[in-house]
């Protein structure tokens, strides 16, 4: 299976995100191979308004392979829903879990993907609620041994950057408790960083797309601000073969 990852689009109304995201899905589509899903790992907005929801589905419509999404926290869970999901953004007010309709279960591929939310409405860190874990687990135990890929926006390891380790995923020792005994996840998949990175989390591959937007510099990197907004974008493609063993590359779409 080939999955093509790109996360963090923070398309905003101008000319500038949108370019860059353009550039992105002309490169998927120009593969010569068609990936059997594209996911999308949050900050698919910059405000999470219903505009650039609009905007981000006239785009994401454009790839002609399965695009699969969840919020980030720069997204608004409600708009996301209305705007992505094709579901009422007041259901995510309304119902009891207001998570339920965003965390998505997809077979692609003879895996299962699970898009999940990590947001936290209001503040920039993640975490999973107790709906969520619940969720979660509950949809991997009834999966048997249909291998899973977790996928969301928040990271639930250090990655070795001051401001990024303050909002990651703030209860990652839960997530591990919950995978722990679960032999059918043979990776993790987030975005948030903008950086492409790989390390291991619960005893499994933990895999960070770069962001489409800009890319984070690394404190040890010179220049100015948090991010490099002058690097191009980049993608993330994972290969998984019949032993469920995972292969990843790292390009930038110049």
């Amino acid at each position: 299976m080939l999955l093509a990852h790109i996360s963090d689009l923070h398309l905003d109304g101008g000319a500038r995100a949108a370019e860059r995201a353009a550039r992105v899905v002309e490169y998927i589509n120009a593969l010569s191979r068609r990936p059997d899903a594209v996911l999308v790992t949050g900050d698919i907005a910059d405000h999470g308004t219903a505009d650039e929801y609009a905007e981000a589905a006239a785009l994401l419509a454009r790839i002609d392979v399965p695009v699969l999404t969840c919020p980030g926290n720069h997204d608004d869970r409600a708009a996301y829903r209305k705007g992505l999901l094709d579901l009422p953004g007041d259901a995510a007010k309304a119902a009891p879990d207001p998570y339920a309709a965003v965390n998505r279960l997809h077979h692609v591929g003879g895996y299962a993907i699970l898009m999940l939310d990590s947001s936290i409405p209001g503040e920039d860190a993640g975490a999973f609620d107790d709906a969520t874990l619940d969720w979660l687990g509950r949809t991997l135990d009834g999966l048997g041994d249909t291998p899973a890929l977790p996928a969301f926006h928040h990271p639930p390891a250090v990655i070795h950057h001051e401001y990024l380790d303050s909002t990651n995923l703030t209860n990652a020792d839960r997530f591990a408790e919950l995978l722990a005994g679960r032999d059918n996840v043979p990776a993790v998949l987030v975005g948030h960083a903008h950086t492409p990175a790989a390390t291991t989390f619960a005893g499994r591959p933990l895999l960070i797309a770069p962001g489409v937007t800009s890319t984070l510099r690394l404190p040890w990197e010179s220049g100015e601000g948090l991010v490099n907004r002058t690097a191009p974008p980049g993608i993330a493609f994972h290969v998984l073969d019949g032993e469920h063993r995972i292969m990843t590359h790292f390009r930038v779409v110049e």
